[in-house]
């Protein structure tokens, strides 16, 4: 990742917003603008939200990952492509704009189908964050409702991208990411990245 971001408790609010991502990347793709986008998401509702109160965060949100992927490649992808493929593409978007994600997946994630132990346990998670906590700053003053949710919040990523089953279970699952955004990881200089996505080629 070319830049170090800053940890961030946002993901707590932000989640994974797959649908909402998808939604955006579809105008992206055929060429709006962020203001359109955003009128247009109001107007028509098309988040499906009660209030309008989210709206402009979450869009902003979903353009910004959008931005991080670089590549207009996957954001074509991301917009109609297969559901596996999108949710893999929305999840490398999630990992470039938010430091969390990024070292949960590498260092966790990406480690265990290096080492072809695939087994995730509760207490792996809790232990990520634990030392976390004890590195920085930021993350050390964090409620234990911020965690509790951060924690959920990667465990859905896995849920929804394929790597677990089912919510109970404890199986990796072995995750195949397309081409393209094989060669888009390389394009970024993620190459650290492939293995959170099973790829070591």
């Amino acid at each position: 990742m070319e830049k170090k971001l800053e940890y961030s408790g946002s993901l707590t609010r932000e989640q994974f917003l797959f649908y909402e991502t998808r939604v955006v990347a579809r105008m992206v793709a055929d060429g709006h603008t962020r203001e359109e986008i955003l009128q247009a998401v109001k107007e028509e509702n098309l988040f499906q939200f009660p209030t309008e109160r989210m709206i402009a965060s979450i869009c902003n949100t979903c353009m910004r990952r959008l931005e991080c992927l670089n590549s207009s490649e996957l954001i074509q992808a991301l917009s109609d492509g297969p559901l596996e493929d999108a949710k893999l593409i929305n999840l490398y978007s999630m990992m470039r704009d938010n430091r969390i994600v990024w070292d949960f997946m590498i260092s966790v994630i990406g480690e265990k189908y290096r080492t072809q132990d695939y087994e995730l346990t509760p207490g792996e998670l809790n232990t990520f964050i634990l030392h976390l906590q004890e590195q920085n700053d930021q993350v050390a003053a964090w409620s234990d409702s911020t965690v509790q949710k951060i924690k959920q919040v990667l465990k859905r990523c896995l849920l929804e991208c394929g790597y677990l089953e089912s919510a109970k279970s404890t199986q990796l699952v072995a995750v195949s990411p397309c081409p393209s955004l094989i060669a888009a990881i390389r394009q970024n200089r993620d190459t650290e990245a492939l293995a959170a996505f099973n790829s070591f080629c």
